[in-house]
């Protein structure tokens, strides 16, 4: 089977001033992540509590297979600073095989997926 179909992208942010790579080092000690991006900081715009805000935040980009998004979302819940953090999770529809293989790899599941 394709390992693309298995392949999970999970979206979040942080503070700006948050020490990111220590609070997703983690994910992937734990193999929950096989890799977890970090981008520079950005300014983010949004509607909270009727109000449009601005804050600093950093990206964080977490590569993982359909198995452990459901492991990866209760983490964040928990060790998350913000009441509502971001969650969003993009399935992958294709890439490069090695790529994807090595996800699945590194997370503890055998090529043939779920």
């Amino acid at each position: 089977m394709d390992a693309s179909i298995h392949a999970r992208l999970v979206l979040t942010t942080l503070p700006a001033d948050a020490d990111a790579v220590a609070w997703v080092r983690p994910l992937v000690e734990a193999r929950l992540a096989a890799c977890v991006s970090v981008l520079p900081a950005m300014t983010s715009v949004y509607r909270w509590q009727e109000a449009v805000e601005e804050a600093r935040e950093q990206q964080v980009i977490i590569k993982t297979t359909a198995r452990h998004v459901d492991a990866v979302g209760a983490w964040i819940a928990e060790h998350h600073p913000y009441d509502v953090p971001e969650l969003l999770v993009l399935s992958v529809a294709d890439g490069g095989e090695a790529y994807l293989a090595w996800i699945t790899a590194s997370v503890g599941e055998s090529p043939a997926g779920e």
